[in-house]
């Protein structure tokens, strides 16, 4: 219980997995949540003082259960980082309607029950961190997105309102906005391979920064933070 824990949801083979491992780098206890279990496991051998919960989170009971083991096991978490995301990208003609419910309850209600279950803890200790990873798809709506690009802009406003409520009590939110395609080989894959490495966010830089926004001064909060690759037409 002596050192700081951060709880990550969403734990995969990129921006996850490096928040994870610039967060133990720093001394950190890792509470990583995601589905997969065989890369959970790899990273908990890898990181000293980690801990792997796998679970779908749609399944917002095991959330909460799971929310209470952390606190229980490793502590009550100093940083929460949403990066979990579930996503459908067809014509809402041809998608299934209820793929919208299970995008919202993965990319926010979750968030709802995380800050219900874990932020009065941390209120009464007085401080924390809340960040949020989204996607341009929080700011507009475009064709094929229809059933998810409202999710995240749910999301957003979600954390806007628990920053308006939180702050004031010593708890940090803010809301990244990563205008990218994140660099990793399941990505590389559909925007071709051979995409100039300006095109890519690193996901190791996406860390660092979710890291500096996550220990901010506090005269100097963010909320709005928005990353994108030089190379980026905005």
């Amino acid at each position: 219980m002596d050192h700081k824990v951060c709880l990550i949801t969403g734990v995969g083979d990129g921006t996850g997995a490096s928040v994870a491992r610039r967060f133990a780098r720093d001394g950190y206890r890792v509470a990583m949540l995601a589905r997969n279990p065989e890369r959970l496991a790899d990273l908990e051998n890898e990181l000293p003082g980690s801990k792997a919960f796998a679970f779908d989170l749609e399944d917002l009971d095991q959330l909460v259960s799971v929310c209470r083991q952390v606190k229980e096991k490793m502590g009550v978490p100093e940083v929460i980082v949403h990066n979990a995301v579930r996503a459908t990208f067809k014509p809402f003609t041809e998608a299934d309607p209820e793929e919208l419910e299970r995008n919202f309850r993965v990319n926010t209600t979750s968030l709802l029950y995380m800050a219900r279950e874990l932020t009065p803890a941390m209120v009464e200790r007085g401080s924390g961190a809340i960040i949020i990873t989204g996607n341009t798809a929080a700011l507009r709506g475009v064709p094929n997105y229809a059933l998810f690009a409202p999710t995240k802009a749910a999301q957003r406003i979600f954390a806007q309102s628990l920053a308006r409520e939180l702050g004031p009590k010593g708890i940090h939110v803010a809301y990244v906005v990563i205008d990218a395609a994140i660099d990793t080989p399941w990505t590389r894959v559909p925007f071709n391979p051979d995409m100039p490495e300006e095109f890519f966010s690193k996901p190791d830089a996406i860390a660092a920064e979710v890291f500096h926004i996550a220990h901010q001064d506090r005269s100097t909060w963010s909320f709005d933070v928005e990353l994108r690759p030089y190379g980026e037409k905005w």
